[in-house]
């Protein structure tokens, strides 16, 4: 099977080729991505074959579109259109690749939110890996987005942090419009696009894509483990995501269930006796819980100090060219080695 077609039609062919450049980077695009410079190329491939999603210029826009077989259509739109234009969807034209197919993933989202649409994923089976420690101040979370960017140079990756208090906003030096709290939000209502609806708040950086954490902790205290279980589940079946890592964090009572889902469960640990107290008590409070096969999955970890004076908006950036970024790159090393 074959996925549903997503077109874009725009008469710039720069803009049109600098897009496709960009969607061609993206492999959690859950369509196969056509793009056309010309009216007459679109109307004689959607003549042969139906598109779901086609994304069109408002110069591109004419009557012999409509007579195709289109599930959605969404105007590029260059601030203002034609008022016979009103009623469909638009995204701005002239703003971040990322920003417009944010948006237009959204779009879809909720056209198709009472319209369950099945698609098939052409992948692998998915992978989660986890990063969790019971100790603090151990570069937990810098590991985590450090592997997430450097397995992201050659798979789909998705990184969710699970902490209470990320500082994301702080982080990438900018608001985000949804974050988790959003999308477990949509798991609780039972939302049958739910990857839709991912995909319409999914942020990127370095090519790694990740979900904004929650603003306040109340967001994701709410969440349950059946919510939990079924976002994982959708990533598994219905992404096209290769790898999730889950960074997580000690803010939420579901730990052992989602550990008990990883495949590998990286802990950084520290060298003193305080910290080598706190790592034994929770390697026996698995062993009391009947969870003491988590500890064949754990690999610990000691991640060297770095970046110390880096200004915040490149930090995340430069976590994969330095001493951090070498010593995930061996530790990957390492693993396959062992295989």
């Amino acid at each position: 099977m074959k996925k549903n077609i997503f077109a874009v039609c725009d008469l710039e062919v720069d803009y049109a080729c600098n897009f496709m450049d960009y969607l061609n980077q993206k492999r959690n695009i859950p369509f196969e991505v056509q793009a056309f410079t010309s009216v007459e190329s679109l109307l004689e491939y959607g003549q042969r074959v139906p598109i779901e999603l086609l994304l069109i210029s408002v110069k591109a826009m004419c009557e012999k579109v409509l007579e195709l077989k289109i599930g959605k259509i969404i105007i590029l739109s260059e601030g203002v259109h034609p008022p016979e234009l009103d009623q469909y969807s638009s995204v701005y034209k002239y703003q971040s690749s990322a920003n417009v197919i944010r948006e237009v993933m959204a779009c879809y989202g909720e056209e198709k939110a009472l319209e369950p649409v099945q698609f098939p994923v052409l992948k692998k089976t998915t992978e989660i890996l986890g990063v969790f420690s019971p100790l603090g101040r151990c570069l937990k979370t810098s590991f985590a987005l450090t592997l997430g960017q450097v397995l992201a140079r050659e798979k789909a990756v998705l990184y969710l942090n699970l902490e209470e208090y990320a500082g994301f906003e702080e982080l990438m030096g900018k608001g985000f419009a949804a974050d988790l709290g959003d999308l477990l939000y949509y798991v609780r209502q039972k939302n049958e696009n739910l990857i839709h609806r991912l995909n319409g708040i999914v942020q990127n950086v370095n090519n790694l894509d990740y979900i904004p954490p929650v603003r306040t902790p109340p967001d994701i205290r709410a969440a349950a483990w059946e919510d939990w279980e079924r976002l994982l589940n959708e990533l598994s079946v219905n992404s096209s995501y290769e790898t999730v890592i889950l960074d997580l964090g000690n803010g939420i009572d579901e730990t052992f269930q989602l550990l008990d889902r990883c495949k590998i469960i990286y802990m950084p640990v520290l060298g003193d006796t305080m910290s080598a107290c706190k790592v034994a008590q929770f390697e026996n409070l698995l062993r009391i819980w009947d969870y003491s096969h988590i500890l064949g999955k754990i690999v610990k970890i000691r991640p060297p100090f770095h970046l110390e004076g880096s200004a915040s908006e490149n930090y995340v950036e430069q976590l994969v060219w330095s001493e951090l970024g070498d010593y995930v790159r061996e530790v990957l090393r390492n693993e396959r080695e062992l295989k």
